[in-house]
């Protein structure tokens, strides 16, 4: 998927200006998956802070290059079809940006009322004369169903798909309004050689905090392209059910070591030679590691984060993550 996101963007930006921020476990990983990268632009984060600190290292260091380059931020997870249309949505959004210096995002057209993501809401008058960009109303978290389809009702609201566009001087503003403590510490990464030790001495000084709660829920120059392309954030269990090969009774096809009976929208991983066989359910997904099974409703998909956190907070069971 990482490659996917990468070759997707062939033709509009050169690999010498792609930037990828990674797990400090995952750099040699990346570097052999992504040859054409520069080596100094696979950054290694030391400990997980949410998107907000990642976001401001990127833009800390793309701002000591040029401060009015235009930064795009694109998740690794997402599946995307239509890729002319989605590089046509960039280039929109790009433009926007730099017109406006305003903070750009992409909106996923929803088409089922659902819970798993977060919503943006925006005006019914476009900005732009083509139509193609929207003021941003407001945010909002993960709905219930009952929101969700008012939401799909009403025409105003887009998924959140976590895709932004701003002058690099724009969020860097933004930091500086919003967020100063993080601001902060990106004027000691621009004044430093950003080595491996600097790095890790911003991460552990940052907060964790998402860009949206930090920087786009709070800012008043947000606008929103909604993107036509196919979409998916492969987040869940439920996205990969989505994407997979499905039987006639929708059971995503397995190894020869998954077998379903009488069971139908369900999903099997397994990473043993197990036999694992479903009988008489349906809806759900089985997932087996070296030392734990998880067993859950592919409509409570999104709750496995909030599973993990309460794990990690045991310590009889925290030893099994």
């Amino acid at each position: 998927m990482l490659q996917k996101t990468i070759g997707r963007l062939q033709g509009f930006i050169d690999p010498k200006n792609v930037l990828v921020i990674t797990n400090e476990s995952y750099l040699q990983i990346v570097a052999d998956q992504a040859p054409d990268l520069e080596e100094e632009h696979i950054i290694g984060e030391t400990v997980a802070r949410n998107t907000a600190p990642c976001v401001a290292a990127a833009a800390a260091l793309l701002y000591k290059k040029d401060p009015d380059a235009v930064m795009i931020v694109l998740p690794a997870d997402h599946e995307i079809g239509k890729p002319d249309e989605f590089i046509q949505t960039l280039k929109t959004a790009v433009s926007a940006a730099e017109k406006y210096n305003s903070l750009v995002t992409i909106g996923i057209h929803p088409d089922r009322p659902e819970t798993g993501y977060g919503y943006i809401q925006r005006e019914k008058k476009p900005l732009s004369e083509d139509g193609a960009v929207y003021p941003v109303v407001k945010f909002e978290e993960k709905p219930n169903l009952e929101r969700a389809e008012k939401f799909l009702k009403s025409g105003d609201y887009l998924w959140n798909g976590g895709i932004f566009i701003w002058k690099v001087s724009s969020i860097v503003d933004s930091f500086k309004k919003h967020m100063p403590e993080i601001y902060g510490l990106m004027n000691d990464l621009m004044d430093s050689d950003a080595t491996s030790g600097e790095i890790d001495h911003f991460y552990r000084s940052c907060p964790s905090i998402s860009v949206d709660y930090g920087i786009m829920e709070k800012a008043e120059n947000v606008q929103v392209v909604p993107g036509s392309f196919e979409w998916n954030d492969v987040g869940s269990w439920k996205a990969v059910h989505d994407l997979s090969e499905k039987d006639e009774n929708r059971n995503a096809k397995g190894d020869a070591n998954t077998f379903f009976h009488k069971t139908s929208n369900s999903l099997i991983h397994s990473e043993s030679n197990k036999l694992i066989t479903l009988v008489g359910v349906e809806n759900l997904a089985v997932v087996e590691t070296e030392d734990s099974i998880m067993v859950i409703n592919l409509d409570n998909a999104q709750d496995v984060k909030e599973v993990y956190e309460k794990i990690k907070s045991d310590e009889e069971k925290r030893g099994f993550l």
